[in-house]
Protein backbone atom coordinates (compact mmCIF):
# COMPACT_ATOMS: atom_id res chain seq x y z
CA UNK A 1 0.00 0.00 0.00
CA UNK A 2 1.56 3.21 -1.16
CA UNK A 3 1.81 5.90 1.32
CA UNK A 4 0.75 9.33 0.50
CA UNK A 5 2.68 12.31 0.84
CA UNK A 6 0.63 14.44 2.47
CA UNK A 7 1.86 18.16 4.69
CA UNK A 8 2.27 16.38 7.76
CA UNK A 9 4.34 13.63 6.25
CA UNK A 10 6.21 16.37 4.60
CA UNK A 11 6.83 18.47 7.35
CA UNK A 12 7.50 15.60 9.50
CA UNK A 13 10.52 13.94 7.40
CA UNK A 14 11.84 17.74 6.97
CA UNK A 15 12.12 17.49 11.10
CA UNK A 16 13.81 14.40 10.79
CA UNK A 17 16.44 16.02 8.01
CA UNK A 18 16.94 18.89 9.90
CA UNK A 19 17.44 17.26 13.18
CA UNK A 20 20.34 14.60 11.44
CA UNK A 21 22.00 17.20 9.76
CA UNK A 22 21.55 19.07 12.93
CA UNK A 23 23.63 15.88 14.70
CA UNK A 24 26.12 16.01 12.36
CA UNK A 25 27.33 19.70 12.70
CA UNK A 26 27.53 19.40 16.12
CA UNK A 27 29.04 15.95 16.48
CA UNK A 28 31.95 17.97 13.33
CA UNK A 29 32.43 21.37 16.21
CA UNK A 30 32.76 18.80 19.26
CA UNK A 31 35.24 16.89 17.35
CA UNK A 32 36.78 20.09 16.31
CA UNK A 33 36.97 21.20 19.60
CA UNK A 34 38.68 17.75 20.94
CA UNK A 35 42.10 16.95 21.82
CA UNK A 36 42.22 14.64 19.72
CA UNK A 37 41.80 16.86 16.45
CA UNK A 38 44.10 19.08 17.76
CA UNK A 39 46.80 16.59 17.93
CA UNK A 40 46.03 15.37 14.81
CA UNK A 41 46.41 18.47 13.37
CA UNK A 42 49.91 18.99 15.06
CA UNK A 43 50.74 16.01 13.68
CA UNK A 44 49.78 16.58 10.29
CA UNK A 45 51.34 20.21 10.35
CA UNK A 46 54.66 18.69 11.59
CA UNK A 47 54.32 15.89 8.85
CA UNK A 48 54.29 18.85 6.13
CA UNK A 49 57.44 20.77 7.50
CA UNK A 50 59.67 17.44 7.67
CA UNK A 51 58.51 16.80 4.54
CA UNK A 52 58.93 19.80 2.81
CA UNK A 53 62.95 20.05 4.71
CA UNK A 54 63.75 16.60 3.26
CA UNK A 55 62.28 18.02 -0.26
CA UNK A 56 64.41 20.64 -0.28
CA UNK A 57 67.35 18.92 1.22
CA UNK A 58 66.76 16.06 -1.19
CA UNK A 59 66.56 18.56 -3.94
CA UNK A 60 69.94 20.31 -3.28
CA UNK A 61 71.68 16.72 -3.18
CA UNK A 62 70.19 15.27 -6.32
CA UNK A 63 72.48 17.76 -8.76
CA UNK A 64 75.41 17.22 -6.83
CA UNK A 65 75.37 13.46 -7.62
CA UNK A 66 74.78 13.77 -10.80
CA UNK A 67 77.14 16.53 -11.57
CA UNK A 68 80.01 14.03 -9.66
CA UNK A 69 82.54 14.05 -12.49
CA UNK A 70 81.43 17.19 -14.48
CA UNK A 71 84.68 19.64 -14.69
CA UNK A 72 83.37 23.05 -12.96
CA UNK A 73 84.82 25.10 -15.87
CA UNK A 74 83.36 24.17 -19.14
CA UNK A 75 85.00 25.90 -22.15
CA UNK A 76 84.58 24.37 -25.80
CA UNK A 77 83.57 21.28 -25.23
CA UNK A 78 83.02 18.32 -28.12
CA UNK A 79 79.75 16.87 -28.72
CA UNK A 80 80.24 13.62 -26.67
CA UNK A 81 80.59 16.01 -23.88
CA UNK A 82 77.86 18.77 -24.28
CA UNK A 83 75.27 14.83 -24.83
CA UNK A 84 76.85 14.15 -21.48
CA UNK A 85 75.94 17.46 -19.65
CA UNK A 86 72.65 16.98 -21.40
CA UNK A 87 72.21 13.78 -20.30
CA UNK A 88 72.78 14.60 -16.75
CA UNK A 89 70.59 17.46 -16.85
CA UNK A 90 67.66 15.22 -18.20
CA UNK A 91 68.33 13.20 -14.89
CA UNK A 92 68.38 15.86 -12.84
CA UNK A 93 65.29 17.40 -13.35
CA UNK A 94 63.34 14.06 -13.76
CA UNK A 95 64.30 13.00 -10.30
CA UNK A 96 63.34 15.94 -9.10
CA UNK A 97 59.89 15.68 -10.73
CA UNK A 98 59.63 11.74 -8.95
CA UNK A 99 60.38 12.99 -5.89
CA UNK A 100 58.10 15.78 -5.32
CA UNK A 101 55.59 13.26 -6.60
CA UNK A 102 56.52 10.41 -4.30
CA UNK A 103 57.02 12.85 -1.56
CA UNK A 104 53.89 14.16 -1.37
CA UNK A 105 51.79 11.88 -2.70
CA UNK A 106 53.04 10.03 0.60
CA UNK A 107 52.45 13.05 3.21
CA UNK A 108 49.09 13.29 1.71
CA UNK A 109 48.05 9.05 2.01
CA UNK A 110 49.46 9.60 5.64
CA UNK A 111 47.95 12.36 6.63
CA UNK A 112 44.48 10.74 5.63
CA UNK A 113 45.55 7.68 7.67
CA UNK A 114 45.95 10.14 10.60
CA UNK A 115 42.41 11.54 10.16
CA UNK A 116 41.00 8.34 9.37
CA UNK A 117 42.40 6.87 11.94
CA UNK A 118 43.34 3.35 9.80
CA UNK A 119 47.29 2.72 8.94
CA UNK A 120 47.41 2.62 5.63
CA UNK A 121 50.10 0.04 4.10
CA UNK A 122 52.43 0.82 1.44
CA UNK A 123 50.42 -1.54 -0.73
CA UNK A 124 47.03 -0.20 0.25
CA UNK A 125 47.83 3.27 -0.15
CA UNK A 126 49.89 2.55 -3.60
CA UNK A 127 46.30 0.37 -4.48
CA UNK A 128 44.60 3.28 -3.82
CA UNK A 129 46.64 5.93 -5.92
CA UNK A 130 46.67 3.96 -8.66
CA UNK A 131 42.76 3.50 -8.50
CA UNK A 132 42.11 7.60 -8.39
CA UNK A 133 44.55 7.75 -11.49
CA UNK A 134 42.73 5.17 -13.31
CA UNK A 135 39.45 6.54 -13.01
CA UNK A 136 39.85 10.27 -12.62
CA UNK A 137 43.17 11.02 -14.24
CA UNK A 138 43.40 9.23 -17.29
CA UNK A 139 45.34 12.22 -18.89
CA UNK A 140 47.78 12.32 -16.05
CA UNK A 141 48.53 8.55 -16.43
CA UNK A 142 48.49 9.16 -20.32
CA UNK A 143 51.15 11.86 -19.65
CA UNK A 144 53.42 10.13 -17.34
CA UNK A 145 53.39 6.96 -20.06
CA UNK A 146 54.33 9.59 -22.87
CA UNK A 147 57.02 11.10 -20.61
CA UNK A 148 58.68 7.48 -20.26
CA UNK A 149 58.64 6.92 -24.09
CA UNK A 150 59.90 10.18 -24.47
CA UNK A 151 62.51 9.38 -22.32
CA UNK A 152 63.15 5.67 -23.28
CA UNK A 153 63.44 6.78 -27.44
CA UNK A 154 65.28 9.89 -26.59
CA UNK A 155 63.58 11.84 -28.20
CA UNK A 156 64.82 14.79 -26.27
CA UNK A 157 66.59 16.44 -22.98
CA UNK A 158 67.58 19.15 -21.08
CA UNK A 159 69.43 21.73 -23.40
CA UNK A 160 67.61 20.69 -26.49
CA UNK A 161 65.96 23.32 -28.61
CA UNK A 162 63.02 21.10 -29.56
CA UNK A 163 59.57 22.06 -31.64
CA UNK A 164 56.26 20.09 -30.70
CA UNK A 165 53.18 19.13 -32.67
CA UNK A 166 50.76 19.63 -32.91
CA UNK A 167 51.22 22.89 -30.55
CA UNK A 168 54.19 24.05 -32.64
CA UNK A 169 55.91 26.19 -30.07
CA UNK A 170 59.49 26.02 -30.26
CA UNK A 171 61.77 26.47 -27.32
CA UNK A 172 64.74 25.31 -25.53
CA UNK A 173 64.03 22.34 -22.70
CA UNK A 174 64.67 23.90 -19.57
CA UNK A 175 62.78 20.62 -17.56
CA UNK A 176 61.60 17.37 -18.45
CA UNK A 177 59.23 15.82 -15.71
CA UNK A 178 57.41 12.99 -15.84
CA UNK A 179 54.15 14.69 -17.02
CA UNK A 180 55.35 17.67 -18.37
CA UNK A 181 57.83 19.29 -20.48
CA UNK A 182 58.95 23.04 -20.05
CA UNK A 183 59.99 25.15 -22.89
CA UNK A 184 61.44 28.91 -22.53
CA UNK A 185 60.78 30.49 -26.19
CA UNK A 186 63.04 32.81 -27.55
CA UNK A 187 61.30 35.88 -26.89
CA UNK A 188 61.27 34.44 -23.30
CA UNK A 189 58.31 32.47 -22.45
CA UNK A 190 57.99 29.65 -20.66
CA UNK A 191 55.85 26.99 -22.23
CA UNK A 192 54.47 24.12 -20.48
CA UNK A 193 53.60 21.14 -22.34
CA UNK A 194 51.91 18.18 -21.16
CA UNK A 195 53.79 15.23 -22.55
CA UNK A 196 50.82 12.77 -23.87
CA UNK A 197 50.01 15.61 -25.74
CA UNK A 198 52.58 15.88 -28.12
CA UNK A 199 51.97 14.18 -31.23
CA UNK A 200 55.59 14.71 -32.87
CA UNK A 201 58.80 16.18 -32.05
CA UNK A 202 61.54 18.40 -34.22
CA UNK A 203 65.01 17.95 -32.70
CA UNK A 204 67.46 20.84 -34.13
CA UNK A 205 70.42 18.95 -32.42
CA UNK A 206 72.84 21.86 -33.09
CA UNK A 207 70.98 24.36 -31.34
CA UNK A 208 70.39 26.80 -34.22
CA UNK A 209 69.46 26.46 -37.87
CA UNK A 210 72.49 27.30 -40.10
CA UNK A 211 71.59 29.15 -43.85
CA UNK A 212 74.41 29.94 -46.46
CA UNK A 213 73.24 32.74 -48.57
CA UNK A 214 74.58 33.38 -52.36
CA UNK A 215 74.82 36.88 -53.80
CA UNK A 216 76.03 37.78 -57.43
CA UNK A 217 77.02 41.26 -57.42
CA UNK A 218 78.23 43.23 -60.76
CA UNK A 219 81.44 44.81 -58.89
CA UNK A 220 83.60 45.10 -56.86
CA UNK A 221 82.54 48.27 -54.78
CA UNK A 222 79.32 46.37 -54.29
CA UNK A 223 81.06 43.41 -52.48
CA UNK A 224 83.12 45.48 -49.69
CA UNK A 225 79.79 47.18 -49.09
CA UNK A 226 78.47 43.80 -48.62
CA UNK A 227 81.42 42.44 -46.66
CA UNK A 228 81.26 45.47 -44.01
CA UNK A 229 77.32 45.20 -43.69
CA UNK A 230 78.00 41.59 -42.08
CA UNK A 231 79.38 43.56 -38.87
CA UNK A 232 76.01 44.71 -38.50
CA UNK A 233 73.57 43.66 -35.88
CA UNK A 234 75.65 40.47 -35.21
CA UNK A 235 73.94 39.72 -31.67
CA UNK A 236 70.87 38.73 -33.14
CA UNK A 237 72.04 35.35 -34.38
CA UNK A 238 73.55 32.39 -32.78
CA UNK A 239 76.35 32.40 -35.63
CA UNK A 240 77.09 35.55 -36.61
CA UNK A 241 77.14 36.43 -40.56
CA UNK A 242 80.60 35.30 -41.79
CA UNK A 243 82.31 35.23 -45.87
CA UNK A 244 83.34 32.01 -46.35
CA UNK A 245 84.00 32.08 -49.88
CA UNK A 246 84.23 34.68 -52.86
CA UNK A 247 84.15 34.04 -56.65
CA UNK A 248 85.90 36.45 -58.66
CA UNK A 249 85.21 36.20 -62.73
CA UNK A 250 84.77 38.69 -65.23
CA UNK A 251 81.69 41.07 -64.74
CA UNK A 252 80.56 39.05 -61.47
CA UNK A 253 81.80 38.65 -58.19
CA UNK A 254 80.19 35.82 -55.86
CA UNK A 255 79.80 35.97 -52.37
CA UNK A 256 78.66 33.03 -49.98
CA UNK A 257 78.02 34.15 -46.04
CA UNK A 258 77.11 31.55 -43.24
CA UNK A 259 74.86 32.09 -40.50
CA UNK A 260 72.88 30.67 -37.37
CA UNK A 261 70.04 31.32 -36.00
CA UNK A 262 67.89 29.86 -33.42
CA UNK A 263 65.22 28.09 -34.84
CA UNK A 264 62.04 29.88 -35.46
CA UNK A 265 63.65 32.68 -36.59
CA UNK A 266 64.92 32.19 -39.87
CA UNK A 267 63.06 35.53 -40.72
CA UNK A 268 66.07 37.25 -40.05
CA UNK A 269 68.08 35.69 -42.68
CA UNK A 270 65.16 35.57 -45.23
CA UNK A 271 63.96 38.81 -44.52
CA UNK A 272 66.35 40.89 -42.05
CA UNK A 273 69.87 39.68 -43.67
CA UNK A 274 69.09 39.62 -47.21
CA UNK A 275 67.01 43.24 -46.93
CA UNK A 276 71.03 44.41 -45.39
CA UNK A 277 72.72 42.65 -48.42
CA UNK A 278 70.62 44.58 -50.66
CA UNK A 279 70.69 47.90 -48.91
CA UNK A 280 74.10 47.76 -48.87
CA UNK A 281 74.98 46.39 -52.25
CA UNK A 282 72.04 48.76 -54.06
CA UNK A 283 69.85 47.63 -56.52
CA UNK A 284 71.50 48.41 -59.68
CA UNK A 285 74.33 46.25 -58.39
CA UNK A 286 72.61 42.61 -57.54
CA UNK A 287 72.46 40.18 -60.68
CA UNK A 288 69.74 38.42 -59.23
CA UNK A 289 68.38 37.77 -56.19
CA UNK A 290 70.06 35.94 -53.07
CA UNK A 291 69.96 32.34 -52.86
CA UNK A 292 69.51 31.34 -49.67
CA UNK A 293 69.85 27.75 -48.49
CA UNK A 294 69.33 25.77 -45.55
CA UNK A 295 71.00 22.88 -45.97
CA UNK A 296 73.52 21.45 -43.21
CA UNK A 297 76.35 20.05 -44.47
CA UNK A 298 77.22 17.43 -42.07
CA UNK A 299 73.29 16.08 -42.59
CA UNK A 300 73.69 16.39 -45.96
CA UNK A 301 77.46 14.18 -45.95
CA UNK A 302 75.35 11.12 -43.66
CA UNK A 303 72.97 11.34 -46.94
CA UNK A 304 75.40 10.74 -49.21
CA UNK A 305 76.64 8.00 -47.54
CA UNK A 306 73.20 6.37 -47.72
CA UNK A 307 72.31 6.54 -51.18
CA UNK A 308 73.97 3.88 -53.59
CA UNK A 309 75.93 5.47 -56.44
CA UNK A 310 75.30 4.88 -59.71
CA UNK A 311 78.09 2.84 -61.32
CA UNK A 312 79.77 4.52 -64.23
CA UNK A 313 79.91 3.98 -67.87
Amino acid sequence: MSRSWTPAVLQDAAAHGLQGAGGLAESLIQYLKSSEFVGNLISAVALIVLATAFYKLASRLIPRLFRLGRPREEGVLDEAALARIKHQDTAITLARHILRYSVFGTVALVILSIFLRQTLPAVAGASILVAIIGFSAQSFLRDIIAGFFILFEGQYGVGDFVRLEPTKVSGLVEEFGIRTTKLRTPSGELVFVPNGSITGVTNYVSGQQRFTVEVQLKDDGAATRVSRSLEESASLYVSPPRLISREDREGMVRLRIRVGVLPSTEGLVREGLVGRIKAAAGEDALLAEPLIYDVDSSSLGRIRRLVPREKGG
